[in-house]
């Protein structure tokens, strides 16, 4: 967590966002961002400030999914570039997540794949994003984007099966299914063309982890003895990814239920004009930013109702106030800031 929001904090709509996230972005690069092993053509970003550089120690420790959002807040300020007329910015992006993205194939021993699948799908919508903007702005696709995407998908594909019902894993271990990796991958199949695969996923998403007391997806579920124990955790960023496949989807069942959940987020996950929680610890300091970047889709989506865009935007332009003055020392917080400022000023 990077903090709790500062009664003096001035109210959101003083905040100049773009700015903001241009900083957050400078913030990160320079602070966080390097070469792997002094490697040209490589970037890639250190987990903290206290740790020690990435060329004396290339192999310490290692969180894959941090660098796909790293990759992902690259691409949003490109865009953001590129919506201001800033064709340089965006170009400088599009060459750093490059780098980036080759930066985490080297430092993940050369491959693509990881252990675990919701790792994968982070980096497959990542990279997807990546291989856009490389065509929008050069008219060509990034090889190595697009091979990611491949590979990753390839991968998800082979996660998904028919045991309880349905649904992909979360690792390769194969003995446990979770939203942190359903909704993600439900984007990815969605994006890539697999709609009735991802219609698959998010249907069963819906039956087996969605609570309808509350409104919101829970964390995952295990075979067992007795058919199946469910992990009943809420976490901010479970709700994200799915919402954005529920768009992707665009079916009226899945738009009514993308405003449904827009609504129970704001009653159950957030507070009052300080908008979403924000969650502890290493990873969890991504995972606001996570629903930010999605519920901000939500807000620019004119299939939804004025009453959903404008509650989806409240809840990015608060939480958004609440990191205005924070200076995180940690990779995933630093991200998390940059993200959920360039979700704000995409609005």
């Amino acid at each position: 967590m990077t903090g709790a929001a500062s009664h003096n904090n001035p109210p959101a709509h003083t905040h100049n966002w773009a700015a903001l996230t241009a900083e957050a972005a400078d913030e990160v690069n320079q602070t966080f961002g390097r070469r792997l092993m002094s490697l040209p053509g490589t970037w890639i970003g250190q987990l903290s400030t206290e740790a020690p550089a990435a060329p004396r120690r290339p192999w310490s420790e290692w969180h894959y999914w941090w660098q796909a959002h790293y990759l992902d807040a690259l691409i949003d300020t490109a865009y953001l570039s590129l919506a201001q007329g800033d064709r340089i910015t965006a170009h400088a992006e599009l060459r750093r997540g490059r780098a980036l993205l080759f930066g985490i194939m080297i430092r993940n021993f050369g491959l693509f794949p990881n252990y675990f699948y919701d790792d994968m799908a982070w980096l497959a919508l990542a990279a997807g994003r990546l291989n856009g903007l490389s065509i929008r702005l050069e008219a060509r696709p990034s090889w190595l984007a697009r091979h990611a995407v491949r590979t990753l998908t390839r991968h998800l594909h082979g996660a998904h099966d028919e045991v309880l019902g349905g649904g992909i894993y979360w690792s390769r271990k194969r003995d446990f299914k979770n939203t942190p990796a359903n909704g993600p991958a439900a984007l990815v199949f969605a994006r890539s063309g697999a709609k009735e695969t991802a219609a698959a996923v998010a249907d069963w998403l819906r039956l087996e982890l969605f609570d309808p007391e509350i409104g919101l997806y829970l964390d995952g579920i295990h075979p067992s003895a007795t058919g199946r124990d469910v992990e009943g955790t809420i976490y901010t960023y479970n709700q994200g990814p799915i919402l954005a496949a529920l768009l992707e989807l665009g079916r009226p069942q899945d738009l009514d239920h993308a405003a449904a959940l827009i609504a129970a987020i704001s009653e159950r996950l957030s507070t009052p004009g300080q908008g979403l929680r924000l969650e502890p610890g290493g990873d969890g300091s991504l995972f606001t930013g996570i629903l930010c970047r999605y519920l901000a889709l939500a807000a620019r989506d004119p299939r939804l109702s004025a009453l959903s865009r404008d509650t989806a935007s409240n809840l990015v332009r608060d939480t958004a106030a609440q990191l205005a003055h924070e200076h995180p020392t940690q990779l995933s917080a630093a991200v998390q800031r940059w993200t959920v400022f360039a979700a704000a000023a995409s609005l």
